[in-house]
């Protein structure tokens, strides 16, 4: 699984500093090839701090580990002067062990971001020649070859961060701006930059972090924001699609009752994306239905709760942007000393968390889907949306690929962080399965866009077949942004493309761009 990642000329320059950095500032090195530069107070803080280790590491000093000794259950080994500098090059050859398939370079991007953000804190003990090699790949987009597995998610993502690290050093793997792999040294020169002789502890520092998980939830994160709001609408399509009704959407019937704030903003947002609609007054001119099934009327409790998840994910994504992570650390007053920062259990459990979210958003969606091919629940619509009932099968087997993509998230909601098993000769004998988790949620998040997509085509078809009955102005603006691309109501043809075509305005963002034009902006 690769991706390339091009420049846009409108991104300025991304400033690391000691403090940090925010989640947009990820995204866009991450996604959109954004520059970074090291601010000058923190190359001096960095300076300053390299200072301690140097004086850890000169000879006479006690043994202090991952200074002057080996690593892991080797701990207690003491390492020569003379023999540093392959330590630390052994260190990192030895744990770029990856295998599987490539991740996604938007993944190593933030990886090596996040690993340079840590870097630059000020409390790792590199060079500044570390931190500014490793912007400088992202700045000339040479991307490192990262594997699927190699990752436990404790002692940081090892594996991941040893294949970046190696590239610093002029070895391993690693792809040009282009996407192509190249020769690592050719790729540097190229880029004018120099490989690294990684000195006393920067082997270590380059390697002991969370920041594959880290940089993975940010990217969950940003998508499922999106995502719940298109669930929304997809939502508001289907009420109109099935005839349903939007009293249960009312301000009073949320947060006065149940103050659940994802809820509230659930129900305001499809509540907004309904209104004006003459199909919801023909429902209720009618007044035939009291209540609508719970894949209607539940709808802003699901996605509310979603939507709940996702905030409080945000607020661990915050809190572990805001760390600085490696082992041993040092302190303020020049201390090194050892700790268990590097465990990834916060961000692995919140990873997990969105991958159960995200499947039950899928699995209420894909409810919603079937009920509106069902000629005995559909209230009046043609079987399966088929043109020709019996020549044609309509959207049949687009549930079908529904339903497979949510067994598939359910399976994916099962939780990594609950896994662990033992390594480095029983001295890391738990960890956090964060990577995995990562990865898991990574699919999930596909798949829910895909689901939806689903719904998009379904819903639109159903509301078209609806005529001469109109859809709200919002709903309508959503459909004619579909209808570029795909065509209406008609005979079976090749669905496939249709699905992907969906699924690519969903991902452009342009569905929900042409809706807040009516609505404002969702919440």
């Amino acid at each position: 699984m690769t991706s390339t990642t091009a420049r846009t000329a409108d991104d300025s320059a991304i400033t690391l500093s000691t403090s940090g950095l925010s989640a947009a500032d990820v995204l866009a090195v991450a996604r959109r090839g954004a520059p970074v530069q090291l601010d000058a107070a923190a190359r001096e803080e960095v300076v300053r701090v390299r200072a301690h280790i140097d004086a850890l590491a000169a000879p006479g000093h006690a043994p202090v580990y991952g200074v002057s000794t080996g690593f892991g259950a080797l701990a207690d080994t003491a390492i020569a002067p003379s023999m540093r500098h392959a330590l630390q090059r052994s260190l990192i050859r030895s744990h770029a062990a990856g295998a599987g398939p490539e991740v996604e370079t938007e993944v190593v991007r933030a990886l090596m971001l996040l690993r340079a953000r840590t870097l630059a804190s000020g409390r790792t003990g590199v060079r500044p020649v570390v931190v500014e090699t490793m912007l400088a790949l992202l700045n000339a987009q040479i991307t490192p070859i990262v594997h699927e597995y190699g990752s436990l998610g404790c002692s940081g993502d090892l594996a991941p961060l040893s294949h970046c690290a190696i590239v610093l050093m002029g070895e391993g793997r690693a792809r040009d701006h282009d996407g192509t792999e190249r020769p690592v040294p050719e790729l540097l020169a190229e880029a004018g930059i120099e490989p690294v002789l990684l000195e006393e502890k920067e082997g270590l520092a380059l390697i002991n972090g969370t920041d594959g998980m880290l940089g993975m939830l940010l990217m969950a994160i940003a998508d499922l924001d999106e995502l719940v709001r298109t669930a929304d609408l997809t939502t508001a399509l289907t009420v109109q699609g099935l005839r349903g009704r939007d009293t249960v959407f009312r301000p009073e019937l949320h947060a006065p009752l149940r103050p659940h704030p994802g809820q509230e903003a659930s129900a305001a947002n499809i509540l907004a994306l309904l209104e004006g609609s003459p199909i919801i007054a023909d429902v209720a001119a009618e007044g035939s239905r009291v209540q609508d099934a719970y894949s209607l009327r539940c709808a802003p409790q699901v996605a509310g709760g979603v939507r709940d998840t996702i905030e409080h994910a945000r607020t661990v994504a915050e809190r572990e942007l805001a760390s600085a992570i490696d082992n041993p650390v040092v302190l303020e007053d020049g201390t090194v000393t050892s700790n268990g920062n590097f465990h990834g259990a916060p961000v692995a459990y919140v990873l997990d968390f969105l991958a159960v979210v995200s499947a039950d958003l899928a699995s209420i969606a894909e409810r919603r889907t079937d009920r509106m091919l069902d000629r005995s629940r559909s209230h009046g619509l043609p079987p399966f949306l088929a043109d020709d009932p019996g020549v044609d099968s309509g959207f049949m087997i687009a549930q079908y690929t529904q339903a497979a993509m949510v067994s598939e998230m359910k399976r994916l909601a099962v939780p990594a962080s609950v896994d662990s098993i033992p390594s480095s000769a029983m001295q890391e004998d738990h960890v956090s399965m964060g990577w995995h988790a990562a990865r898991k949620l990574r699919t999930s998040v596909e798949n829910l866009r895909r689901v939806l997509a689903i719904e998009l085509l379904t819903a639109s078809r159903a509301i078209d077949l609806r005529a001469p009955l109109e859809p709200s102005a919002a709903s309508a603006a959503a459909v004619e942004v579909l209808r570029r691309t795909v065509q209406g109501p008609g005979p079976d043809r090749f669905l496939a493309p249709d699905i992907a075509e969906a699924e690519a305005r969903l991902l452009d963002g342009t569905v929900l761009a042409a809706v807040e034009e009516v609505t404002g902006t969702l919440r």
